[in-house]
């Protein structure tokens, strides 16, 4: 299949467990061996075919706009969220009219990911199917992660479908940040802050929440600690 040329990007989080870096501007302009984390992800979905990202703002707004009106290889829409914070799913459901009606990439700007093998997006999009799927995650194997702090997220039958930690002491699998649905969806979200997390809990119940595995160590850059831990790893002989 053709994948997806949209994006959105959620960038609109305050970066509080990052702070001190993020005393001067938005967690997404944080550096990770010398490039903001924003642009690691802009530039993995570049290389997955997309041409247009929708990038939501909030804290440092004009920073991180200016900082994006400096890449030229993919459009930059703004979704502005400076008047309050919404969430991932209400962030979602405002940027709704900017994204259309085709499939779509979401990504979190806290992780990068080194690859092994098939590149992680490719394998997402390969594995989409709307037939069977309201959502499709990229999952990790924990033991691949480096600063994730959980025991785990999710659980993996054979054929793809995924449920949710819930009270076991553990999972396999951590969710590394980029998932791909039918933006079609957000339309019976609701409005105002809210998170995607019980969405996803809907889908699961009905068989149609998903995931695919990357090949590769995903790095999860939460706090100061974290982007040491990064840094090395990406910088590593």
């Amino acid at each position: 299949m053709t994948g997806p040329t949209t994006a959105m990007v959620l960038a609109a989080g305050l970066g509080t467990r990052m702070r001190p870096l993020t005393d001067d501007r938005p967690k997404a302009l944080v550096e990770v061996a010398g490039r903001a984390l924003i642009d690691h992800v802009l530039d993995r979905l570049c290389e997955a075919g997309v041409t247009r990202a929708v990038v939501n703002v909030h804290a440092f707004a004009d920073a991180l706009e200016a900082h994006l009106a400096r890449r030229r290889d993919l459009e930059i829409v703004i979704s502005d969220e400076r008047a309050a914070l919404l969430e991932t799913g209400g962030g979602m459901k405002r940027a709704r009219p900017l994204i259309g009606d085709d499939p779509v990439l979401v990504a979190n700007i806290d992780s990068v990911w080194i690859e092994s093998g098939e590149p992680a997006l490719q394998r997402l999009i390969r594995a989409w199917d709307p037939d069977r799927m309201d959502d499709l995650l990229l999952l990790v194997p924990v033991a691949d992660s480096l600063g994730f702090e959980g025991r785990g997220d999710f659980f993996r039958a054979e054929d793809g479908r995924i449920a949710h930690r819930g009270g076991a002491p553990s999972a396999p699998y951590a969710f590394m940040g980029v998932h791909m649905l039918d933006p079609r969806l957000i339309d019976a979200w609701p409005a105002g802050p809210h998170g995607i997390f019980p969405r996803w809990m809907s889908y699961a119940e009905r068989g149609r929440l998903h995931g695919v595995v990357m090949d590769g160590v995903w790095m999860h850059v939460g706090d100061p600690a974290a982007r040491a831990a990064a840094e090395a790893r990406l910088t590593r002989p």
